[in-house]
């Protein structure tokens, strides 16, 4: 068996098992007209767009998103980037403790991550703003352990979202030394919950796609109202909950990129900022986990469907 990260344009033959993230169903053209799959596989080190032609009507009911298949498959070049040429593939199962072995993961432990986490929510020295994060991280503790950060394009990785907030706080505190001006409770605050409206608006780290309540309002509409029912429960009321929704309703930075409003505060825009400078960095390594040093990734659609060099001093 092979890992997909390890798999060359070239390989015939590559045995390999691999779990199915999305898979979509065509017809090729002229007169003798067949079905075929396109399928992205995936494995913890990554993932292959691959087709399977003269799909069967079995294997086009069978082969779904989420099965954890077993194949062999030829590796071939296409559109700058590799693809696999299905050659055989039978369906091993569904069962969740199989499909998790097959996802990418955190590079941190994520009992580490809450425990550290949670050091950031006692560093809020702000009465009301601790009270509220507190309440609200407490609550949803064992979503954010497993939870991605996105469905695709970043941090979309069992605990994903963990780590994303994390670093985030990290990055937080070089811009609080470099800007002392800057309220840390209010940035701490904002940070920790500015994407806990995904562990409702996604539907978990396998496989994820949005729930209805995802589609229907959001996770930025839906952390707002986490905070909004948090403060009425704890009878918590001032500016400092005004604040707070603001946060998260302002981290996306534009109304086009899905800020109801625009940032108001100076911790509003650096989360903002830090959100992005984040989020970007991850697809940029993503973009180039798979590519030689002296070659281009292939285009990365939520970086300006941009093609990332990696520089052979990376070596």
């Amino acid at each position: 068996m092979i890992k997909i990260r390890d798999m060359k344009c070239g390989n015939d033959n590559v045995e390999f098992t691999a779990m199915i993230s999305h898979v979509t169903t065509g017809k090729t053209n002229g007169a003798n007209k067949s079905n075929y799959l396109s399928i992205v596989f995936q494995d913890e080190t990554g993932t292959i767009d691959a087709k399977l032609w003269n799909a069967t009507d079995e294997q086009i009911s069978t082969l779904q998103n989420g099965a954890v298949v077993r194949g062999k498959g030829d590796i071939i070049k296409y559109s700058d980037d590799r693809q696999m040429k299905i050659v055989k593939i039978e369906d091993i199962s569904y069962q969740q403790s199989q499909q998790v072995q097959f996802l990418s993961k955190a590079p941190m432990d994520q009992d580490e991550m809450i425990e550290q986490l949670m050091s950031y929510v006692k560093r809020i020295s702000n009465t009301k703003l601790y009270v509220i994060v507190k309440h609200l991280m407490e609550k949803n503790i064992e979503a954010l352990k497993i939870y991605p950060a996105a469905s695709r394009n970043h941090h979309e990785c069992v605990s994903g979202l963990a780590y994303h907030t994390l670093s985030m706080l990290k990055l937080a505190d070089s811009m609080l030394d470099i800007y002392p001006s800057l309220n840390a409770d209010l940035m701490y605050a904002g940070i920790l919950l500015h994407d806990l409206g995904k562990t409702v608006e996604l539907s978990g780290p396998v496989v994820p796609t949005y729930t209805l309540e995802g589609k229907m309002l959001g996770h930025i509409s839906i952390a707002q109202a986490m905070v909004y029912e948090a403060a009425k429960e704890l009878n918590i009321e001032g500016e400092e909950v005004v604040l707070l929704q603001h946060l998260i309703l302002s981290h996306h930075g534009k109304n086009e990129f899905g800020s109801p409003v625009l940032p108001q505060i100076k911790e509003a825009e650096m989360i903002y900022l830090i959100d992005n400078i984040d989020a970007r960095m991850n697809m940029f390594d993503k973009a180039l986990d798979q590519v030689e040093p002296g070659e281009y990734s292939k285009r990365v659609f939520a970086l300006e469907n941009r093609t990332i060099y990696k520089p052979k001093m990376y070596e």
